[in-house]
């Protein structure tokens, strides 16, 4: 999904794997909302401000760091929910720091209240700011975040 306004700052939105499942995959963890609402939430705020978005989601690391790359010539500012690649990635981990671009990692629950390996991320030590446990809204957080700082 992209929103594009001539001349705004670009937003990169990365999901990780198994997001497409969410409102269904465990609702009682993740809750009922799914990746469409996460990024139709992620477009209105990033439009709100004046920004265009592109959400991009995959379940292949390769595919979600040849997203980073591409966000040199592409984008301002990246928000991502790592997914469990928080924990396992140190290659998602180093593209994001080679594109030395403004990063925000999100995570719609609290992964440090969670199990003992996801208390962990690889992607946190790279990332401007961290959100975790605000559900969905979060990604609006990052959003206002990014907005704010740029």
């Amino acid at each position: 999904m992209i929103a594009d306004t001539p001349g705004s700052r670009r937003l990169l939105v990365l999901n990780g794997p198994n997001l497409n499942l969410l409102g269904t995959r465990e609702p009682q963890v993740y809750g009922t909302a799914t990746l469409a609402d996460v990024e139709k939430l992620t477009t209105e705020a990033a439009t709100a401000h004046g920004w265009s978005a592109e959400c991009v989601q995959s379940n292949h690391e390769g595919a979600l760091i040849d997203a980073v790359h591409a966000a040199r010539d592409t984008a301002d500012a990246i928000i991502i929910n790592p997914g469990g690649y928080s924990h396992t990635s140190v290659a998602l981990r180093d593209a994001l720091a080679g594109v030395a671009l403004p990063v925000v990692e999100v995570h719609i629950t609290n992964i440090h209240k969670r199990e003992q390996f996801r208390h962990h991320s690889y992607i946190s030590g790279v990332a401007d700011a961290v959100i975790a446990g605000a559900g969905i809204a979060g990604y609006r957080l990052a959003v206002e975040y990014l907005a704010e700082v740029l």
